[in-house]
């Protein structure tokens, strides 16, 4: 049996979602800044996306901005704030943001701006009081994501926001791994920008959005054309984008239906590995987070060659954090938690989503308990394992 548990990396594409971005790859080659029929069939498509992506989030069409990915839209609010920020030279963000975030903070505090990174606490929460200290009339943004890629853990962002507003800042929350798992409001989350991906909730690698509160200044950070009001120059990507708007349509329609499943097969899985592994604790807030995931610490099992172990059995998970040239780097999410050096090196992160089942889930809590004291009895005896 192959089972997937690594959603929060990538999902499969919904049927509904495949239809709809093969009918615009089959038959609607047009530009969408085309004046012909050609054009404005392709540049209806794009209305048609930004409609429901706004309608997903609570937002207005004309302040959604296509780009290729949650990247790219972080890339796009954090420096086109920054740019547009004037005296103001702080740029602020909490310490478990994602690469897309942080790595685009150092380019920035190369070029002259002040960053500040925000602790949390032993759950993944940024304290509110946190980041009230560390304003102040310089700072123009503040960069907190809605929950966590690693543990799920879902942040105060009204909170937070508010915070950042009472001092002039504007806030921007990284919203790839809440969309389309839990309801997501700007209005009611207070924030001038938000980032969304579509290969996070079923829809097409290559497709994203940037949400802008009207009036907010950006800097266009891709100049050329006309495109997305100025904001994103280049002919936008539209088979990949029609499959945008038509994730977010489900994804509404099964947020208005309720809570599904996934909640309760995570907790499944969860207590399962829990209760037939020793030696396993969950990371993160219990409750606070999103139904799909968990992240679990397996005493004296190095990440890493649990992943490659499951992997062989047919089952593809993730550690959260980068690999490079085979050596595990430590999640820098963790280590924010202040976990100590070998707990940031053993922790799997189980993600669920469209395709899972019980069956499914009771099988991988089957295989663990075998794969995991096969891994430690090597340990055991000094023998390096990669499988």
């Amino acid at each position: 049996m192959h089972v997937y548990l690594d959603h929060n990396a990538t999902t499969p594409l919904d049927p509904a979602v495949i239809e709809t971005t093969v009918a615009v790859l089959r038959g609607e080659f047009g530009n969408a800044s085309s004046v012909h029929t050609f054009g404005q069939t392709a540049k209806s498509r794009l209305d048609v996306a930004r409609a429901a992506v706004a309608d997903l989030i609570g937002g207005r069409p004309q302040e959604v901005i296509f780009t290729s990915g949650g990247t790219e839209a972080d890339n796009l609010a954090l420096r086109g704030v920054a740019e547009a920020a004037g005296a103001r030279r702080q740029l602020v963000a909490s310490a478990i943001e994602h690469e897309a975030v942080l790595n685009t903070l150092k380019a920035l505090a190369r070029r002259g701006w002040t960053t500040t990174l925000l602790p949390v606490d032993g759950r993944g929460i940024v304290p509110p009081e946190t980041l009230e200290a560390a304003l102040s009339p310089e700072t123009a943004l503040v960069s907190i994501m809605h929950a966590n890629n690693e543990i799920g853990t879902i942040q105060p962002i009204a909170e937070l926001a508010a915070i950042a507003h009472a001092q002039g800042a504007l806030f921007h929350t990284d919203a790839v791994q809440s969309i389309g798992k839990i309801p997501v409001d700007v209005e009611r989350l207070g924030v001038d920008l938000l980032s969304l991906s579509a290969h996070k909730f079923n829809g097409p690698q290559g497709a994203g959005a940037l949400w802008v509160r009207r009036g907010r200044r950006l800097v266009a950070a891709t100049t050329g054309g006309g495109q997305e009001r100025r904001r994103r120059a280049g002919t936008e990507n539209v088979s990949a984008i029609a499959g945008l708007g038509a994730a977010a349509r489900i994804a509404r329609a099964k947020l208005e239906a309720g809570p599904g499943d996934i909640a309760g097969l995570r907790d499944r899985l969860e207590a399962g590995i829990l209760a037939g592994v020793p030696g396993t604790v969950v990371n993160g807030d219990p409750a606070r987070r999103v139904p799909n995931t968990t992240n679990i610490s397996f005493d004296r099992v190095e990440a890493e060659s649990l992943l490659i172990a499951l992997d062989l059995e047919g089952v593809a998970v993730s550690t959260g954090s980068a690999c490079s040239s085979g050596t595990l780097e430590p999640s820098h999410v963790l280590r924010a938690m202040g976990f100590p050096p070998h707990r940031t090196q053993n922790s799997i992160r189980f993600s669920l989503g469209l395709g899972n089942t019980t069956e499914q889930v009771d099988h991988v809590v089957g295989v663990m308990p075998r794969v995991v004291e096969r891994l430690r009895a090597l340990s055991r005896t000094g023998q390096h394992v990669n499988a």
